[in-house]
């Protein structure tokens, strides 16, 4: 069970989420138990409502509430037309970090130059 920085997690959430619900809509629980799934076991329920709270804010997600036969009506999530292009942006920026990082942690060979 892998245990992941906590601040790290949050600077890449949003990333998380609006690319999950960029091909089927969900809810809070949903995303959670999707994101445990991938590996994020100690992630916390109370990281992911703000985070999508933010991300509907932002105009990225919309939602709507779905009748639930097992209890209280769930909220949906889906990605907005802007949350496509955020994604796209929020990707390329998550590329060009790891590759930084990546560079930047890779020990040089004695005599090289960066």
């Amino acid at each position: 069970m892998p245990t992941h920085d906590p601040q790290m997690l949050k600077g890449v959430l949003g990333l998380l989420l609006l690319s999950m619900l960029s091909t089927t809509e969900n809810y809070g629980y949903g995303l959670v138990t999707e994101l445990r799934a991938a590996g994020f076991d100690d992630l916390a329920e109370g990281t992911v409502y703000p985070a999508l709270t933010r991300l509907e804010g932002a105009g990225l997600l919309a939602s709507h509430l779905v009748r639930s036969d097992s209890g209280p009506a769930r909220k949906y999530y889906g990605i907005t037309s802007a949350g496509h292009a955020e994604l796209t942006h929020r990707r390329q920026a998550w590329s060009d970090l790891v590759r930084s990082v990546s560079v930047a942690t890779t020990p040089q060979q004695a005599g090289e130059t960066a």
